[in-house]
């Protein structure tokens, strides 16, 4: 996708156009960030997916005027950001920034971190003081503004984090794996305040993580980064349903993988696998000839445990196996599935539960099942080394962001 233009579209909203050129980072002989192009529309909500090392971070930097690009643009609205010589510090390019690690002021109460966004702004002592006040309210923090920041708990910090990007109304938001710190369950919570928040105030958004799940429950399109490369950009639904490359399915969850031969040519979209662990229907994602070697991956969602063995009517195959684990999930439970050449399939969902080693024999839905020529889907991408440090920022450098 080096140097391709993807476009996310909305109706307008309150904030402003963000367009990013072919934009290019290295540190020292590491290509960070590969021309990475793209643009939204006021309004729209992007979350940036990719594992550690994918430049995710590194492209946020940019945006926000951290670190300078060594090539390409950025614009936003009718302001050119980033191009050439010119480099517009933080506090000039009208975003604001919600870090992982929350960046407040230790020595400022709730209600002065947040006032601290409003500085360059000018206002009166009174338009201030009740700005403020109605964004820590909205955050459900108006009976904590006196407090400090180590008398928080962890949420309440990123919830003051939130209401300081937000009392400025900043035509961009920058959020920067907000969530990573805190506990599953206020995670969630927190994730449905920030959609409900940030769409309220109508700002473009671009907010990145590792974690498929947050991605897709916030976003109005992902972008899925690969070793510094945006390898798609579409709404999360077509993510999920259309991988555009082995990465993309790897990365957005998979229940397991077959190797195998394409059994005839594919018919409308449709293509039969031979497989050591037996025949299955796939959807074809390449050029896929009679008798082409295939690399067939498998979503959870896609494989359900047969009560009725036997071909589907929908052409689907059942293919035989043997439980190997089960664990409760409260609505159910998830099995791992040995089939018939030892390849497993994780996750496979039953509100039933089949005890380990119990023979079984698993439905494979065609939708969730691609079929990829092998020579596009070796893993090897995938396993780029999650310790590399060259997608995440010093500690020190982490601040917070003066707002206009």
């Amino acid at each position: 996708m080096t140097g391709t233009q993807l476009t996310a579209t909305t109706p307008p909203g309150t904030g402003n156009a963000l367009v990013v050129e072919r934009l290019g980072k290295s540190f020292g002989a590491t290509r960070v960030l590969d021309e990475v192009s793209f643009s939204i529309e006021p309004g729209r909500f992007l979350v940036l997916l990719g594992p550690s090392g994918s430049g995710k971070t590194t492209l946020l930097r940019c945006l926000a005027g951290i670190e300078r690009a060594d090539g390409g643009s950025i614009r936003l609205g009718d302001r050119t950001l980033a191009e050439g010589r010119t480099h517009l510090p933080p506090e000039r390019r009208e975003l604001a920034m919600v870090f992982q690690d929350y960046a407040l002021w230790p020595h400022m109460t709730a209600a002065e971190n947040v006032a601290y966004a409003l500085k360059r702004r000018r206002p009166t002592k009174e338009r201030s003081a009740a700005e403020v006040a109605a964004t820590l309210a909205r955050v459900g923090l108006d009976e904590h503004a006196e407090r400090y920041p180590h008398q928080l708990s962890g949420g309440q910090q990123q919830r003051v984090a939130l209401a300081r990007a937000l009392v400025a109304r900043p035509g961009l938001l920058l959020f920067d794996e907000p969530l990573s710190n805190l506990d599953a369950d206020l995670r969630e919570r927190l994730r449905v305040e920030i959609a409900a928040l940030t769409r309220e105030s109508g700002a473009t958004v671009v907010y990145i993580t590792h974690d498929q799940a947050e991605a897709f429950a916030l976003a109005d399109t992902v972008g899925v980064l690969e070793q510094g490369r945006l390898v798609q950009l579409a709404a999360p639904e077509e993510v999920y349903q259309r991988p555009a490359s082995p990465f993309v399915a790897r990365f957005t969850g998979l229940a397991g993988e077959l190797t195998g031969r394409a059994d005839g040519t594919p018919h409308l979209g449709r293509v039969l696998c031979a497989t050591p662990a037996g025949p299955l229907v796939a959807t074809g994602m390449g050029a896929l000839d009679d008798g082409a070697p295939v690399h067939v991956l498998v979503r959870p969602a896609a494989v359900t445990i047969a009560e009725n063995p036997g071909e589907a009517a929908d052409g689907s195959h059942n293919l035989s196996g043997t439980v190997a684990d089960t664990a409760y999930r409260g609505r159910g439970y998830d099995h791992v599935v040995e089939l018939a050449d030892g390849s497993r399939l994780t996750g496979v969902f039953d509100r039933r539960a089949c005890p380990r080693g119990t023979p079984v024999r698993v439905t494979l839905d065609p939708d969730g099942c691609f079929a990829y020529p092998s020579s596009s889907s070796s893993p090897s991408s995938f396993s780029r080394s999650a310790g590399s440090g060259q997608d995440a920022a010093p500690l020190s450098e982490r601040t917070p962001v003066e707002v206009p």
